[in-house]
Order: structure tokens, then C-alpha cells, then sequence
């Protein structure tokens, strides 16, 4: 298994598409784009605000070609929205990419994008599936998902039933996930990928709404498995039923006074050993330029660095892989 990072900058010079192998035996990178620290095993990309906002026009002018069945092409976009490409199957996740985000109190909390400021869904690849894990506006965010219905309004979609009244008035092809429960989307060469509902505490929500709050994404074959969970918070007994090679999780926790809104670092590393994983990919989702009263309230705790410090320690062999948004990296 091995990670591929992705340059689609074609009209920058560059001497090499760069490989990345658990071992990263090789890097050709110019201009300090990318830093490969081999003591604790990760990497990450630099000099993000230079060429963000440039890399990701390029997506949609990209001819898709057939991927191999079991790989993952992961590209994140900020705040909770991911672009996945499993066997050549691309899924638009949790979108937030036109407007501000302000959970319907824009005069309490606003926040923006730091990176992909110019982002349009018309800089969009071609999309066969949207999967929208929660029903708060982070992730099912309307002033995105209005637009993005007028444009696809039989888009296949794959959704956390707490957000059904805000889907059903906007597409025709809804699938709700409950407790457990799975759904397929079919490849053009007639594979099927797998997307499962995974159930979290009672404590992220309203009790009296579904606690689904997390997805295990599996590729064709089977031999590669993708778990994501935006706030960092699961249900221990469940956990410790699953395995997943990739994870997708915040790392830095978030409170608002004493409650915990997100969480991360020691939750992380444990979330990391149940899944028996082999790559982490922290996301970053409070990286955001906000404003408004409620942004004095909101106190983030730990930093990816310390989080890796964690991981190393206990998991040394775990790859993090820290990613910058447009740039795409595949997992093979």
C-alpha cells in the first residue's frame, strides 16, 4: 500500500509527479512544496495560500481514467467537504462551498473558507454521488445544496435520515442510511462501492434524533477500507467491531466554554488502535476565518503536532498524512 500524491498544476513547471511509499523512498518536488519528515513518518504540503486557490480549476478540465478497483483518491475542500474518488466512482462529501458558513445566526457566528476563497461548483469534476453525514449546516449546508440540486437534481445521494426535510424539497435520488444499514454506488465497469452508517454517542445531537454520525467507506474488492467522522466522537462498543485502513478525523478538539464539541488527540490514537488502521488523515475543520460573538466562546485544545507526537508514540506505524486543500493524494 502506498501514497500517491497528486500535482494537477500541468500548466506549473514541476520536474516530477512525486511517490510517496510507506517507506517514501522517493521525492521530486520543487520549490519547498512539500516537506517529507521520515522521523515520525508523515508529510505534509506547504506555501498552501500561494496555489491553493489555482490547483483545484484544474480538477474539472482532468479526464477521469480508469483508477485501479481498490485505491482512494482523497482531495479535501475545508470545513467538513471531501472530494472521494474510489474506482474511478467520485463522491462530493459534505459540501460547504458557496457562501459563508453561520449555522442560522449569521449575527452571532460567519465563518469563511482561509484557502479555496474563489471556489465554484462550477469548478466541480463530474459527480456521481453527494453523501451528507450529518444534518447540521457544516455539513448539509443549503446555501450550497440549492444551487448544486438546480444543477443535478437526480444526483445520486447517500444521507443521515436527521437530514431527510432538508433533502427531500431538493433531490429525487435520496438513499437515508440508518443504524447500520449500507448502500452501494456502482461503477461504470460494474463494481459496487460500499458506504455503511456508523452509529455515534447520544451526545452529538438533539436526543431525539438519529445518533448515525459516521460512514466506512469500502472500495470493490473489499481490500481497502476509508472511516470517516467529522467531530471525532463514536461509540466505543461499535468501534471495536470495525476495521479501516484510512482514517478521516479532526485531531484538534474543540470546546465551546466546557462542552465538548469536537474532539481529538488521545480519542484520535485510541479511535486509530479499535480500527486497526494504517493511515490518518487529521482534517482540520475548525480552520476557518470566523467572526462574531460565539467565536470568543469556542477554545480549541491540542495541535496536529501534538497529536502526531501522541500517535508516534503508540502507534509508530500509522502514517499521518496531512492534507492541504485542492491538492489531491491517492492510497493504493
Amino acid at each position: 500500500m502506498m501514497v500517491v500524491l497528486c500535482n494537477p498544476l500541468h500548466h506549473l513547471p514541476h520536474k516530477s509527479n512525486t511517490i510517496l511509499s510507506t517507506k517514501f523512498s522517493t521525492t521530486l518536488i520543487p520549490k519547498t512544496s512539500i516537506r517529507l519528515n521520515r522521523k515520525d513518518s508523515t508529510f505534509m504540503i506547504l506555501d498552501a495560500p500561494k496555489f491553493t486557490n489555482r490547483l483545484i480549476s484544474s480538477m474539472k478540465s482532468e479526464k477521469k481514467v480508469s483508477e485501479p478497483s481498490d485505491s482512494f483518491k482523497l482531495t479535501y475542500l475545508e470545513v467538513n467537504t471531501w472530494l472521494w474518488e474510489v474506482a474511478g466512482v467520485t463522491i462530493l462529501v459534505d459540501p460547504v462551498l458557496v457562501g459563508n458558513l453561520d449555522f442560522g445566526v449569521p449575527f452571532l457566528f460567519k465563518a469563511a473558507k482561509k484557502y479555496l476563497k474563489n471556489f465554484k461548483l462550477s469548478d466541480l469534476p463530474e459527480v456521481e454521488c453527494l453523501l451528507i453525514t450529518q444534518s447540521f449546516d457544516d455539513h448539509c449546508h443549503l446555501n450550497t445544496l440549492i444551487p448544486l440540486s438546480q444543477m443535478f437534481p437526480n444526483l445520486q445521494v447517500i444521507a443521515n435520515p436527521n437530514a431527510k426535510t432538508l433533502l427531500d424539497p431538493l433531490f429525487n435520488n435520496v438513499t437515508y442510511l440508518h443504524s447500520s444499514k449500507h448502500s452501494e454506488i456502482q461503477t461504470s465497469n460494474g463494481n459496487r462501492v460500499k458506504i455503511q452508517a456508523i452509529d455515534g454517542p447520544r451526545r452529538v445531537g438533539p436526543p431525539w434524533q438519529s445518533h448515525i454520525n459516521g460512514c466506512i467507506v469500502t472500495s470493490p474488492k473489499g481490500h481497502l477500507s476509508l472511516y470517516y467522522e467529522p467531530h471525532c466522537v463514536y461509540d466505543e462498543d461499535i468501534i471495536r467491531t470495525k476495521n479501516a485502513d484510512i482514517i478521516i478525523t479532526p485531531v484538534i478538539k474543540q470546546l465551546v466554554q466546557n462542552l465538548t464539541v469536537v474532539s481529538g488527540q488521545e480519542d484520535a490514537v485510541q479511535l486509530a488502535k479499535w480500527l486497526n488502521s494504517k493511515y490518518f488523515v487529521p482534517m482540520n475543520n475548525g480552520d476557518l476565518d470566523s467572526r462574531g460573538p460565539l467565536t470568543s466562546l469556542i477554545k480549541s485544545v491540542g495541535t496536529i503536532e501534538s497529536f502526531k507526537e501522541l500517535l508516534s508514540r503508540e502507534l509508530p506505524g500509522v502514517k499521518t498524512i496531512e492534507p492541504i486543500p485542492g491538492v489531491p493524494f491517492d492510497i493504493v
